[in-house]
């Protein structure tokens, strides 16, 4: 192969990883709500919990999906936002019935 052609490869696979990269970034420069409608979206009937240290700037929220699956995703929210945005969801937030369980349960409230 040519040094024009390995050149030319170069560029060509250079600029399709950077349309990844670009891909991967814009969802990572999301703002924290965005990020959180579209984490809901994927599976709005499922239980939510996140937890976050008090005054951290960031939360791990996750769903219990059917069948025991589990995903979190941490986001650059206080808990106290994260209570608000859940809330602003349609869901009802409460600390869990152990008294030894720190982190918040959110189920989404039904539509009558």
């Amino acid at each position: 192969m040519s040094a024009i052609n390995k050149l030319l490869c170069r560029v060509n696979s250079g600029s399709e990883n950077s349309s990844a990269e670009a891909r991967a970034m814009s969802a990572s420069q999301q703002k924290p709500e965005e990020q959180l409608k579209a984490f809901i979206a994927e599976d709005p009937n499922s239980r939510y919990t996140f937890d976050g240290e008090r005054g951290a700037p960031q939360s791990e929220i996750c769903r219990e999906g059917k069948e025991q699956s589990r995903k979190c995703i941490t986001l650059m929210m206080q808990s106290t936002a994260m209570f608000s945005a859940m809330q602003a969801q349609g869901f009802f937030c409460a600390l869990p019935m152990e008294p030894g369980r720190t982190h918040i349960e959110c189920r989404r409230i039904p539509q009558s």
